[in-house]
C-alpha cells in the first residue's frame, strides 16, 4: 500500500493582483467586507466599504502598492511561493505543500483543491500570522473550514494558529536585526505591530482578563490569545535575543483606521516623541508580518522614517521581514513535524 501523504496549507493575508486602481479596489472590497476585519453589522459594513472606503481609498492605496511592486510582483506573494517551494524540498515527498491567500489569489479554495487532488490523508494548516487575531488567523481558519465543509470526504485537520514564540521564528528575526546592529550604533529599537480596534481584543478576552494595560506585560494561560499580550511577549523574546534592556526598546501599534480607539501606544505618535528624548537613531521591527508588504516596506520603512526625520531624528532603519530566510523555513519544518 502506498504511504499516506500529508498536506500542508500555508495561508497568508493576500495582495492585489496588480497595483492598478481597479485591482486594489477589488482587493479592498473583499478584505474589508470580511466580518472579522470590520466587525459591524453587514449593512453598515457594506455601505461603509462599498460606498466610502473602497472607492476613495483605492487610488491612494494603488500609488502605495506601486512603490512596493518589483519585477516578480508583490513580495508577499512571491516570497510565499519561495517559502512553499523551500519547505516542500525540506519536508520531502511524503508531504504536499500548498499556498493560499485569504483574499485574492491564489485563493484558499485553490490551494485546498490542490491538496485534495494530491490525495492527502490529513491537512496541517499554518496561518502565517505570528500572533493570533480574529481578523487574521480567525478569518483564515474560518475560510478553510467553509471550503472543506463542502467536501464529501473531510480529512483530518490540524491548525497552527500562532507561533509568536517559536525559537526559530525569534532567531530568524533576531539574525536580521543583528546584521544591521553590527553596522550602526542605534539609540533605540521600536517594535511596531499592526493594530486592532480595542473592541476586538475585548471580545476575545477570557473572562474580561484583558484590560489593554499592564496585564499584557505577562504572558500566561488567561491571555494567550490576547493579540496585544502576544505582541508584548514576542518583543520581550526578541529583545532578549538582541541583548536589549527594558529601556532600550518600545512596543507600539500602527495602521489604525477610523475613529474608534485602537490598541495603544500608536507608532506614529511614539516616533515623534523619541528625538525629544535624545533618541536619534532607531532600528524598527515589524514582527507581525513574515514577509515584506505594504505595512512594513512602505508604512514603517518609508512613511515612519519621513515622520521621524521631520521630528528631528537622524537614522530610521527597518529590519527586513523573514521572507525566505533559511532559519524561518527550518522553523516551519519543525512546526509541521511537531504537528
Amino acid at each position: 500500500m502506498q504511504k499516506e501523504k500529508i498536506g500542508v496549507l500555508l495561508v497568508n493575508l493576500g495582495t492585489p493582483d496588480s497595483p492598478s486602481t481597479s485591482d486594489v479596489r477589488k482587493y479592498l472590497r473583499q478584505f474589508l467586507m470580511d466580518g472579522r476585519v470590520i466587525d459591524i453589522p453587514f449593512l453598515s459594513r457594506f455601505l461603509l466599504v462599498q460606498g466610502i472606503i473602497a472607492p476613495l481609498r483605492a487610488p491612494k492605496s494603488a500609488k502605495e502598492y506601486a512603490k512596493l511592486w518589483v519585477e516578480r510582483g508583490s513580495p508577499l506573494k512571491f516570497y510565499g511561493y519561495d517559502v512553499r517551494d523551500s519547505l516542500q524540498e525540506l519536508l520531502g515527498p511524503s508531504y504536499k505543500v500548498a499556498l493560499g491567500m485569504r483574499y485574492q489569489n491564489p485563493s484558499i479554495e485553490e490551494a485546498l483543491n490542490e491538496l485534495k487532488a494530491a490525495s492527502v490523508s490529513r491537512i496541517i494548516v499554518i496561518s502565517l500570522f505570528p500572533q493570533y487575531a480574529s481578523a487574521s488567523t480567525g478569518s483564515a481558519v474560518q475560510e478553510v473550514n467553509d471550503v472543506v465543509n463542502k467536501w464529501q470526504v473531510i480529512p483530518s485537520m490540524s491548525y497552527i494558529n500562532q507561533f509568536m514564540d517559536h525559537p526559530k521564528f525569534i532567531q530568524a528575526f533576531a539574525e536580521n536585526g543583528l546584521k544591521l546592529m553590527e553596522t550602526t550604533d542605534y539609540d533605540h529599537v521600536v517594535f511596531s505591530y499592526h493594530g486592532l480596534p480595542e473592541r476586538q481584543i475585548k471580545k476575545g478576552s477570557d473572562g474580561n482578563q484583558c484590560q489593554l494595560g499592564s496585564c499584557c506585560n505577562k504572558f500566561h494561560e488567561k491571555n494567550r490569545y490576547c493579540y496585544r499580550a502576544q505582541c508584548f511577549y514576542t518583543s520581550r523574546l526578541l529583545a532578549e535575543k538582541l541583548g536589549l534592556k527594558e529601556d532600550q526598546y518600545t512596543i507600539s501599534f500602527q495602521s489604525r483606521l477610523g475613529k474608534d480607539p485602537w490598541i495603544k501606544p500608536y507608532t506614529d505618535e511614539i516616533l515623534k516623541d523619541l528625538p525629544k528624548k535624545g533618541i536619534k537613531k532607531v532600528l524598527a521591527y515589524s514582527p507581525a508580518f513574515i514577509a515584506d508588504c505594504l505595512e512594513t516596506t512602505v508604512e514603517v520603512g518609508e512613511q515612519f522614517k519621513e515622520e521621524f526625520m521631520e521630528a528631528g531624528g537622524e537614522v530610521w532603519d527597518l529590519v527586513p521581514s523573514l521572507n525566505n530566510s533559511p532559519t524561518w523555513i527550518e522553523g516551519l519544518k519543525e512546526m509541521v513535524e511537531n504537528a
